[in-house]
């Protein structure tokens, strides 16, 4: 009974629709048959009786989905089966309830005529077919959207699962690469290699950190890229150059290492001097903008660009928008579109 009362909370508004639609056509029953308006004509019994009968209807509807359902798609053929046989049964039930109450008050011969039966009958069979369709097209506008959030759900779990895999990519790539650095560092200056230990492990923490986050704010990743920058000096001093330009107030968010990935490619295909430096450049405005000159080196590694790839990927999934990227014989240029706050 509990259960019962829960289905019919559930689906009030649906249920209100029909008493409405019965109490509406109850009226304009009366009226044609009567000829006036009074007070009877608006009384709502008969929108109740409807609304009892009907529900009949509705639990053999939902008894034979659930007898033929093989799968969470109905072919129209089995719609067609299932809503047929509703039908007939609904009328089966509803003439020997009239039947029952016919013997009771003992009406038969008024109720059970045969123009009374057919009249009976063609009218169970209209409210059969109406009523029936608004179930079944209700039925279905439910489980679509059953369908559609589960399927919603399933592409966040898929995509979230995407993005921490792209993350487990990218913390292996940064701890690579700087200990390259390191390992250069040892052989030319131990004091500059114990320097720049300190502060890589400062720095690997925030990494540690970043790949538990799908999203940092815009300021959060300048900082850290601007203490990136300042480890690479460690090795290659003014060699490369760092600008940032603010165009306007740094609101919103970005991937998580998504700058200093791209200061990280500056530095590793171009080859900066003291008399001739890498200038790179980030400008926030409506998006962010990170540019460098282009200063080829004399045997340029062959690399595979799956950091880039990655960035992109990220983007795509978290916000469905893509990183633009522009390539001429003397610049570089990634822009990253700027992920809004839930809030703005």
């Amino acid at each position: 009974m509990k259960r019962l009362f829960y289905t019919i909370y559930q689906n009030k508004y649906f249920f209100l629709f029909i008493l409405l639609f019965a109490y509406v056509q109850s009226i304009y029953s009366r009226i044609a048959v009567r000829g006036e308006l009074n007070v009877y004509i608006f009384t709502p019994e008969a929108a109740l009786a409807t609304l009892i009968s009907v529900s009949i209807l509705f639990l053999t509807i939902r008894f034979f989905i659930r007898l033929w359902r093989k799968s969470a798609i109905f072919s129209f053929k089995e719609i067609l089966q299932i809503f047929s046989l509703s039908i007939i049964v609904y009328i089966l039930i509803m003439n020997l309830n009239g039947l029952i109450l016919a013997f009771i008050f003992d009406t038969f011969e008024r109720n059970f005529n045969r123009k009374t039966f057919w009249l009976t009958t063609f009218t169970n069979f209209l409210n059969g077919f109406i009523y029936g369709s608004f179930f079944l097209a209700y039925y279905y506008y439910q489980k679509n959207k059953q369908n559609l959030e589960r399927i919603t759900l399933y592409n966040q779990a898929i995509s979230e699962s995407k993005i921490n895999q792209l993350k487990t990519q990218l913390n292996p790539h940064f701890l690579f690469n700087n200990l390259n650095v390191l390992d250069q560092l040892i052989e030319e200056d131990k004091n500059k290699a114990s320097d720049f230990l300190n502060e890589f492990s400062e720095i690997y923490r925030y990494v540690l950190q970043a790949t538990d986050k799908r999203i940092v704010s815009i300021e959060e990743e300048l900082s850290f890229a601007k203490n990136y920058f300042g480890l690479m000096q460690h090795k290659y001093r003014n060699a490369y150059q760092l600008e940032v330009i603010h165009k306007r107030k740094t609101n919103g968010n970005i991937v998580p290492l998504g700058l200093q990935l791209l200061l990280e490619n500056a530095i590793q295909h171009n080859l900066g001097t003291e008399n001739n430096p890498v200038f790179i450049k980030i400008e926030i405005s409506e998006k962010l903008i990170v540019s460098n000159n282009i200063i080829q080196k004399r045997k340029p590694k062959i690399t595979s660009g799956r950091a880039l790839k990655n960035l992109k990927e990220q983007y795509n999934l978290l916000s469905n928008q893509n990183i633009e990227i522009y390539t001429s014989n003397e610049k570089f240029t990634v822009i990253l579109p700027i992920i809004p706050y839930k809030n703005d």
